[in-house]
């Protein structure tokens, strides 16, 4: 068993689709998954209660038929920071009560699981302690999607560093077009490339902007997970 969280340089990075991605890649080459969404914020009401997009495709894309709050314990209305949406709802929430929160799903027991953040690296869940503490507590190797666009080698180099400085190894990334009119692209790429070779961490996979792309249809979300594979 393998398990690994997965952070973005930030939000909007394309984190859930690289987690949807990935899972389904377990599965296609032949292994099980489980993917784990601690906190999620901005959900939709159903007749099923609170629920959150990003979270519904890691149920989709797991092995086995677990419940939906196995796989996003704790489910936010507001599509905000989450610090902020738990203290509208009341919730008080800390580190060590995440991780009660998410008992059921860090038991589980898959070949593959990822375990997928919310916004970037440091995102708070309360006035003093992060989803970096998280992880950290858990004392999981970090998967790094980053969002091509500008800003993105900065952003990059910036979460590596802050990655390492809790101890954790950065198990490998994955470079996600989300701007396809970004000016030097493939030079900010290139230059990504060789400063993670440089370090010894590995490239998972490029993926490329794809337009219409629906990563709730397996046939759609097989054009990214064919672009990527899992670190070794």
């Amino acid at each position: 068993m393998k398990r690994y969280f997965l952070t973005g340089t930030d939000t909007d990075a394309g984190k859930t689709l690289i987690s949807a991605a990935l899972l389904q890649r377990a599965v296609l080459d032949g292994h099980t998954s489980f993917g784990l969404k601690p906190i999620a914020s901005g959900s939709d009401r159903t007749d099923s209660g609170l629920r959150n997009r990003d979270a519904l495709l890691h149920q989709k894309y797991s092995s086995g038929n677990l419940t939906y709050e196995v796989h996003n314990p704790i489910t936010l209305k507001p599509a905000i920071a989450p610090h902020i949406a738990a203290k509208e709802a009341g919730l008080s929430l800390t580190c060590s009560s995440l991780i009660e929160a998410c008992e059921n799903g860090l038991t589980q027991t898959a070949d593959l699981q990822l375990i997928e953040g919310a916004g970037g690296w440091l995102v708070p869940l309360n006035d003093t302690e992060t989803l970096a503490d998280f992880a950290a507590a858990q004392n999981l190797p970090v998967i790094l999607v980053i969002g091509l666009k500008l800003g993105c080698i900065n952003h990059a180099c910036l979460t590596v560093e802050a990655i390492r400085q809790r101890g954790l190894v950065v198990a490998g990334w994955v470079a996600n077009s989300v701007d396809p009119d970004m000016e030097a692209q493939q030079e900010n790429l290139r230059y990504l490339t060789q400063w993670f070779h440089q370090r010894g961490i590995k490239h998972l996979g490029t993926v490329p902007h794809i337009r219409g792309i629906d990563p709730f249809d397996e046939n759609s979300l097989k054009q990214v997970s064919d672009l990527l594979h899992w670190p070794d």
